[in-house]
């Protein structure tokens, strides 16, 4: 059963990564047209910015899960690096159970803001419903959610292939 959630999160990993790519590729693409638009054109485009904060919450929440699958996020151990390793471990449960907390908190009240606002449009992009701009907080949030509970339950998933292929690439390149 461990494999299979495993199996499962590795997919949905997976599809995390390719979101945040495609996410900061579009992103990368739009805003250079908006500012083109602008100031080479004369007339600046209403789209691109709208577009390119929706990108922009995908890259970050949906992206932000899979960095803390990878344990490649931002963290500070200064103080966890030097206390003794029952604390060290307390304070691991604690951090996790907090990340339970909080991406549960944003993933209910994210989900509930979509649904509260999606009979709402942007003024610049009347097609899109507010909401939909909101999707990006409680999937990534949710999807934090597995990935901490995963952690707990089945243990890191940072030293997997899966999560360094670029590190093991790196040390297959050097041998040559």
């Amino acid at each position: 059963m461990k494999k299979l959630c495993v199996r499962v999160l590795d997919v949905v990993y997976l599809a995390c990564i390719w979101v945040a790519g495609v996410a900061i590729f579009c992103m990368s693409l739009i805003i250079p047209w908006g500012v083109f638009s602008r100031y080479v054109l004369g007339a600046g485009s209403q789209w691109p910015e709208p577009i390119a904060i929706l990108f922009m919450m995908m890259f970050t929440f949906i992206g932000g899960a899979a960095a803390f699958r990878a344990n490649a996020h931002i963290a500070v151990t200064m103080l966890t690096d030097v206390i003794p390793m029952p604390l060290r471990q307390l304070s691991s449960w604690l951090v996790d159970t907090l990340m339970l907390l909080v991406s549960g908190f944003v993933a209910w009240y994210g989900a509930r803001l979509c649904m509260d606002t999606m009979g709402q449009s942007i003024s610049e992009l009347s097609w899109l419903p507010v909401g939909v701009t909101y999707l990006a907080l409680p999937i990534g949030s949710a999807i934090t959610f597995l990935f901490v509970l995963e952690r707990r339950l089945i243990g890191p998933q940072e030293s997997r292939h899966l999560m360094r292929y670029e590190e093991a690439q790196v040390q297959t390149e050097g041998a040559h």
